[in-house]
């Protein structure tokens, strides 16, 4: 059994961190360019495009939580959450095509949102989908913290801090463009890494066979079937929410080449994933924690790395320093170029941004200290997006085009969560666990459906929520058509006192303003205004050879 010295462990963190700060600043002051400085549209191709997705995908957080899933539910829990978190791939190589075509200036969904339902709902979806960064931000934390506590042996807030130091300065020279740069590294760092702590754990891990059988982490089991519900939708849902990921779409040079790019990412995440879950029921065999450990579980790859030569525990660390670092500036990129789009439209210095994400670090750090699961975090932001992308999807229809607004969009998703606290009340008998399960405080166990009813309830609750305000919606609208109807003239007084009238012209002026039409959709709107003045001229040409017509015959 290894260890590190507390001097060794400084004498290993604190270069590479200098090694990271001066070799990223200079590429990225060498790559800089105010066109990729918050996304980088067009530019990449299939392999390195699927380099992209993948470091967007792996972080320090998967030493955790993959690890946790397969200590809590075994094998069978493991490849459901591997191929759960591969499969989703292909949603940006379906959809990013056509989200593309629609805003083809834009570089995340939220900009289609934007387009499509309004300012507000633009707004309501960028704040969901900062909270999800921030959330994965705090879980990148709290997995450095196992990390550097379990291998290293020191204090991690120092290491946590010095790290959001170096990775918000060389993203303020570079931008965007210097994560894809980074993301390269981050894939090259995973792959050696899984192969120097597979090789060490194979000498130095001795396994007690004898044990194997009685733990059924090999046997197929209820809360595994329930995973291929919670964590297939979950994570399907939640992909949604990640602007990382849709900064990388945009990025593909051609549809080819994102379909070949997230192909490639797909294979590979699960792959990686997979050997790293692996860890789960290797620490449950080799004796050093037990089956569904609630407080080692998600410690289970750092405990078995505490197995093995010092010399690998070195190597570990590096690797996993460097991997935080370049997750952390792909997520800190994505949340700047969230907020300078979602929320100010662009329309502010990028710096401003940028000094607002620093602010927002010291709660990530702060939050990320205390956090002691970070598979319950991710699930929070899933029980999150299953609640407002169901709805936001129908958005895509085009026979819902008329129909389905930004009314039914936040409504519905502010009802999915409304639904899933009344599910928990009911279920735990308590309005205050039904608060809890919107936190997943639980877990994932299998003597507890809590959690995979607040999954069923969630997107369901807010489909139907989205349908209920639909028809209310559309009956008013009805009913104010009618303009001598006593609805009409009660609905304009009351505009009229309680100034609504007034609020909605400021809000449609703003409107107007921050949200700038493509070509695509001018060129649409001019195609069509075009086709309704030939469809009248015709017809009025129509008229007059009938009307000629007519005298003629006479």
């Amino acid at each position: 059994m290894g260890s590190l010295s507390f001097q060794a462990s400084n004498g290993i963190i604190w270069p590479t961190y200098v090694v990271l700060l001066l070799s990223a600043s200079a590429v990225a002051y060498w790559k800089r360019d105010s066109k990729t400085f918050l996304s980088a549209n067009g530019t990449q191709k299939a392999l390195p495009l699927a380099f992209n997705f993948v470091a967007s995908g792996l972080g320090c957080g998967v030493l955790s939580a993959y690890p946790q899933i397969a200590n809590i539910d075994g094998l069978h829990g493991l490849l459901v959450y591997a191929l759960a978190g591969g499969l989703p791939m292909f949603l940006f190589a379906f959809l990013g095509p056509i989200i593309r075509k629609k805003t083809p200036n834009g570089f995340v969904l939220t900009e289609w949102v934007f387009h499509r339902f309004g300012l507000l709902t633009g707004w309501y979806l960028g704040a969901c989908t900062i909270l999800t960064v921030f959330l994965f931000m705090v879980s990148e934390v709290a997995s450095l913290k196992y990390a550097i506590e379990t291998i290293a042996g020191i204090k991690a807030l120092p290491v946590i801090i010095i790290e959001c130091v170096v990775t918000t300065i060389y993203t303020t020279i570079g931008g965007f463009h210097i994560s894809f740069i980074t993301d390269t590294l981050q894939v090259s760092v995973v792959f050696v890494l899984l192969i120097i702590v597979a090789c060490a754990m194979g000498k130095y891990v001795h396994i007690d066979s004898s044990m194997i059988e009685p733990s059924g982490l090999l046997k197929a089991n209820k809360l595994g079937w329930q995973l291929v519900y919670i964590l297939t939708f979950a994570i399907f849902t939640n992909d949604f929410f990640m602007s990382g990921f849709w900064l990388r779409t945009f990025a593909s040079r051609s549809n080819k080449d994102l379909m070949i790019g997230c192909s490639i990412a797909c294979v590979i995440l699960v792959v990686f994933v997979t050997v790293i879950g692996v860890t789960g029921f290797i620490a449950v065999w080799a004796g050093l924690i037990s089956v569904a450990d609630e407080e080692n579980s998600g410690a289970a790859f750092f405990i078995l790395l505490a197995q093995l030569p010092s010399w690998v525990m070195g190597f570990t660390l590096v690797f996993v320093v460097v991997l935080s670092t370049c997750t952390l500036d792909s997520l800190q990129s994505a949340l700047v170029s969230s907020v300078s789009n979602d929320v100010f439209r662009n329309k502010i210095p990028i710096m401003y941004v940028r000094g607002l994400v620093l602010l927002v670090m010291v709660p990530v750090v702060v939050v990320g200290l205390i956090a002691e699961d970070v598979l319950s975090i991710y699930l929070i932001v899933d029980l999150l997006s299953s609640s407002v992308v169901p709805v936001l999807v129908f958005g895509l229809s085009k026979r819902f085009e008329k129909y389905w607004t930004g009314w039914e969009v936040v409504g519905g998703g502010l009802g999915g969560i409304l639904a899933t606290w009344i599910f928990g009340t009911v279920y735990y008998d308590s309005p205050e666990e039904g608060g809890k399960l919107l936190l997943i405080t639980n877990g994932l166990y299998a003597d507890d459906w809590g959690t995979f009813g607040a999954f069923v309830v969630a997107p369901f609750g807010g489909i139907a929520f989205g349908f209920f305000i639909m028809l209310i919606r559309l009956d008013c609208v009805k009913l104010y058509s009618n303009k001598d109807g006593v609805f009409h003239r009660s609905a304009n007084k009351v505009g009229a006192v309680t100034g609504i009238t007034g609020l909605h012209r400021f809000y449609r002026h703003w409107e107007d303003r921050l949200i700038t039409r493509s070509n695509v959709e001018v060129v649409n709107e001019t195609e069509s205004l075009t086709l309704q003045n030939t469809t009248t001229l015709d017809k009025k040409q129509s008229a007059v050879d009938t009307y000629q017509s007519t005298l003629f015959a006479e």
